[in-house]
């Protein structure tokens, strides 16, 4: 498998690289925070509003880390804490895309950074947020039941090298 693909967001031409343990010190640039959360040997996954079956993750808020902001983003997903690991970051590059927006809402060239959460506290699901429920499934499954391309499985594989 590629780690680099092309996908299609809303008619815009979009290519994603995936870069294992590659950091992003410019928090300007990371557009989103996601994480495979792991529970005795299954993995959480959390129906989205208009998004389907996938990992817990969002944007960082304002004076966010992207550590807190992932954190933040289990709790409210998926109403889990845990202990996180880094493990990479996927390249989003509008420089093929015909229809990026200078000074819009994302940059020519951002990122989407990944963790790995053993987790640690698992507390009822409220149904407060933009989730709909979570479900527990074994890491083999994934391709199966979450809705996203294909470079989330090699996110999965840098996920369970990790002890």
């Amino acid at each position: 498998m590629s780690n680099q693909i092309y996908v299609n967001w809303g008619g815009h031409n979009v290519k994603l690289t995936w870069l294992p343990m590659k950091k992003i010190n410019d928090y300007n640039k990371i557009t989103s925070v996601h994480g495979y959360c792991f529970h005795k040997g299954h993995i959480l996954l959390v129906n989205v509003i208009d998004r389907g079956f996938n990992i817990p993750g969002g944007h960082l808020e304002k004076g966010e880390t992207p550590e807190e902001a992932f954190h933040r983003e289990a709790y409210e997903e998926g109403y889990v804490k845990g202990e996180i690991e880094y493990i990479g970051a996927i390249e989003v590059s509008h420089e093929d895309n015909p229809l990026f927006v200078p000074n819009g809402k994302y940059p020519l060239i951002g990122y989407q950074v990944f963790y790995k959460m053993n987790i640690e506290e698992c507390l009822p699901f409220l149904h407060e947020n933009e989730t709909t429920t979570r479900i527990w499934i074994k890491p083999e499954e994934v391709p199966n039941i979450m809705n996203d391309h294909e470079l989330s499985l090699l996110v999965l594989k840098e996920a369970l090298k990790i002890k």
